[in-house]
């Protein structure tokens, strides 16, 4: 179920359904509440909402609501689960009202730089496996290729990647390194620092 809003100026806003009933009454708040984005966003030209139902019985918090906001930079994502779809709306849009809010705050703090704290550990891609924490995975199961996932590259440095990696709660982040036009991965360490992977023809 798709619904969009009205207004040829305003924020495009998307609602959908999953498998569950979705009433006139939610779909109207959803509109309401997502075009609120506009007001610490400016540069918002989409966002989508999808309501889920978990089914398991002895999950009481079984409505599930994820929200993406697209900007012109970046994408912004949340998602929140209530034992009602209004609840769960309204935990979400918290959660991304403090994500845009965040962007904000670091978009104003880049326009006026100071020393920058970020660093990422550049290393061969050969290295990343002896990064990765593999205990939990049995010595003799083989790993089997389960899903496939095409994503586009965005030309961006690796501040903005790791701003992006953070907005989408990703632990990695695929993009084109804008500062010398390399397709690199920027991922999180165990230790809690970024490491970055380039490749070179």
């Amino acid at each position: 179920m798709t619904m969009h809003d009205g207004q040829a100026s305003a924020l495009e806003i998307v609602v959908r359904a999953k498998r569950v009933d979705l009433d006139e009454r939610v779909r109207d708040a959803a509109r309401e509440k997502l075009g609120r984005i506009r007001r610490f966003a400016k540069d918002a030209s989409r966002a989508e909402v999808d309501f889920s139902e978990l089914k398991n019985p002895r999950i009481a918090a079984n409505q599930v609501c994820e929200a993406t906001v697209h900007l012109r930079r970046h994408v912004v994502k949340a998602h929140a689960a209530a034992k009602e779809q209004l609840a769960a709306l309204d935990l979400c849009v918290e959660k991304l009202e403090h994500q845009v809010a965040k962007l904000k705050e670091k978009r104003v703090a880049r326009a006026h730089p100071r020393r920058r704290d970020f660093q990422t550990h550049a290393m061969p891609a050969d290295d990343y496996a002896h990064e990765q924490n593999l205990a939990a995975s049995e010595p003799d199961t083989e790993a089997r290729l389960v899903r496939t996932k095409q994503l586009t590259m965005q030309a961006m440095s690796p501040v903005d990647a790791a701003l992006q990696m953070e907005l989408l709660g990703h632990d990695f982040f695929l993009f084109t390194n804008a500062e010398n036009h390399a397709a690199a991965v920027l991922y999180r360490r165990h230790d809690g620092h970024l490491g970055l992977i380039e490749g070179s023809s």
